[in-house]
């Protein structure tokens, strides 16, 4: 079964750091972690991205720093695949890959709160992100050592006082998680990302995290404030609400693609969350009423 995935980078012995361009025919990363931060650029590509609960659409130019353990994915848009590849610059880097107390240093604070802010994932907007787009792209292309690791260094001082961000995953709901329960939360979340277009089932995720389904949903509503259940909904509503105003396809097909395998019980679910019919949720943002 599907869960959030551990992945081992493994820096090559010349290097402290990662920086990897990806040229692929679509995004198809699965939901994972590792305890590496990361700073990843969309250079040509769209999709669903994923971070911690968050779940939004992407497009050329996402840039987005990741904390250490938070799991994410990018996947690209079924709908919208051409033969153009898609594209990503990919830097991970651990907090102790200059020394364990480097980001410990009065000149690097900034730095430092920025290493704190990404334990809720940070995209980057705006001007920001158009001069690190230039600079990620120059990054890619050095080949000296030094030279790569000034860069990084600058680029994260420049994101650390930037004020164009917008945080991900708003509750932090991994960041605030110890040790012992990050793995079981993101297998949790993993689970959820992977699944949620489908037959959800309780008895299998509790199975996967090794918890009864009874101890599982006291665990969960205590992790997130919220019970699986409404977690699931929320993916799914959230999906919902990207397909209404990025397709033109029919309420019912809409419905039965988010998950909700009855279109009645899809209305009502919408209208309690969104406090407006499906069509009506459309309809007003077309209008721009």
């Amino acid at each position: 079964m599907i869960k959030a995935l551990f992945e081992n980078l493994n820096p090559q012995s010349n290097t402290s750091f990662l920086v990897n361009t990806f040229i692929l025919d679509k995004f198809t990363v699965p939901y994972h972690f590792h305890p590496e931060f990361e700073l990843t650029l969309i250079v040509n590509g769209n999709g669903k991205r994923y971070v911690g609960k968050n779940m939004e659409d992407f497009n050329s130019g996402d840039l987005v720093f990741l904390g250490s353990d938070l799991p994410h994915s990018w996947k690209s848009d079924e709908i919208a695949l051409n033969k153009t590849p898609v594209k990503s610059i990919v830097v991970q880097f651990e907090k102790s890959f200059l020394g364990p107390e480097f980001f410990s240093r009065p000149e690097l604070v900034n730095i430092s709160n920025l290493l704190k802010l990404s334990a809720c994932g940070v995209r980057f907007i705006n001007q920001t992100a158009v001069e690190i787009n230039t600079k990620m792209a120059l990054l890619a292309q050095e080949e000296n050592g030094f030279c790569k690791m000034i860069m990084l260094l600058d680029i994260l001082e420049n994101l650390s006082v930037s004020k164009d961000y917008i945080l991900l995953d708003l509750d932090g709901t991994v960041a605030r998680q110890s040790n012992n329960n990050i793995e079981r939360i993101n297998a949790s979340l993993g689970y959820i990302v992977d699944n949620f277009q489908n037959e959800i089932s309780l008895n299998t995720v509790a199975a996967i995290v090794n918890m009864s389904p009874n101890a599982f949903c006291k665990y969960f509503r205590r992790i997130t404030n919220k019970t699986f259940v409404e977690t699931v909904i929320d993916y799914r509503i959230n999906f919902a609400v990207q397909q209404l105003l990025a397709t033109d396809k029919a309420v019912a097909e809409i419905a039965l693609e988010s998950g909700f395998g009855d279109v009645s019980h899809f209305y009502k679910l919408f209208k309690r969350r969104m406090k407006i019919s499906p069509l009506g949720y459309r309809k007003k943002f077309l209008t721009g009423l």
